[in-house]
């Protein structure tokens, strides 16, 4: 491995050469830049080697190429006495186009022979670009078919999402009211527990009786709708004595009784349905 002075050495000189006249930029001078501008530096190098070895290749063959071109003119002027400078200017374009045709179709010649190939070679080479631009025109047919279909699609969805959005919107506000409803339903209830409560602290407090808080006295409530539906078949009972030929006595006493009883009911249930009221 080369020592450190070394690199740091050609890496100037290299960098000399890249900006020639131009002042080479400032740069931190350390270990690690000096290896990266080495290996560029040493990449360089090799690239310039290719390249040089490249252009000696193609001055050979421009040299042998323009030795086989003089070699062939002398040809012709010793057969034929001919030569292109003697061609009239219709005859030198001729020529020319031979030579571009020629160079078109990569013939190693100007011949019949190597022409004939050619072209076939570049006939078979149309149609089969032609069959191949039909196939991807019924291709590209078919896409624009799809993706005008695929554009309706889409169009119906974003409808739909709209519809969907607003059917949403409208929903969340729905919940939205009826959460509200909930919230200031709940609230009223607290409310009216406490109030309760509190009520029923204050008449326990007083030294009022038990049985008429609000839960006895919906208890007291329901038991007098029962009371009232018992009374009913006690009614009709009552309307079918009436109805008979009694024992004046017995049946005035029984009447008496059942009178008795349903002024009994009534007032229970007056007395009640007062005290639910206060």
């Amino acid at each position: 491995m080369e020592p450190l002075e070394e690199r740091e050495a050609k890496v100037a000189v290299w960098l000399k050469k890249i900006f020639g006249d131009h002042p080479i930029p400032q740069y931190e001078v350390n270990p690690r830049t000096t290896e990266i501008l080495h290996h560029l530096s040493e990449r360089n190098r090799v690239r310039d080697r290719d390249v040089y070895l490249v252009i000696e290749d193609l001055k050979q063959k421009a040299s042998e190429y323009e030795s086989e071109a003089k070699y062939l003119q002398d040809l012709l002027m010793e057969s034929v006495n001919f030569s292109p400078a003697n061609l009239s200017s219709t005859s030198s374009r001729y020529l020319n186009a031979l030579v571009d045709s020629a160079m078109a179709l990569e013939t190693k010649d100007t011949s019949l022979a190597s022409f004939i190939p050619a072209v076939n070679d570049l006939t078979s080479d149309l149609f089969r670009t032609k069959s191949k631009s039909e196939a991807i025109k019924i291709e590209l047919e078919k896409l624009e078919k799809n993706l005008t279909a695929t554009l309706v699609l889409e169009k119906c969805l974003q409808e739909d999402l709209k519809k969907a959005e607003l059917h949403l919107s409208a929903e969340r506000a729905k919940v939205d009211n009826r959460r509200q409803n909930m919230d200031f339903l709940k609230a009223k209830s607290e409310e009216f527990r406490f109030r309760i409560k509190a009520a029923e602290e204050q008449l326990s407090a007083r030294g009022m009786d038990a049985s008429l808080s609000h839960q006895s006295l919906v208890a007291l409530s329901e038991k007098l709708a029962k009371l009232k539906q018992q009374t009913i078949p006690l009614k009709k009972k009552l309307e079918s004595y009436l109805d008979l030929m009694p024992n004046p006595s017995l049946a005035k006493v029984k009447i008496e009784e059942a009178k008795r009883e349903l002024d009994s009911i009534e007032a229970e249930l007056t007395r009640r349905v007062d005290m639910m009221e206060l």
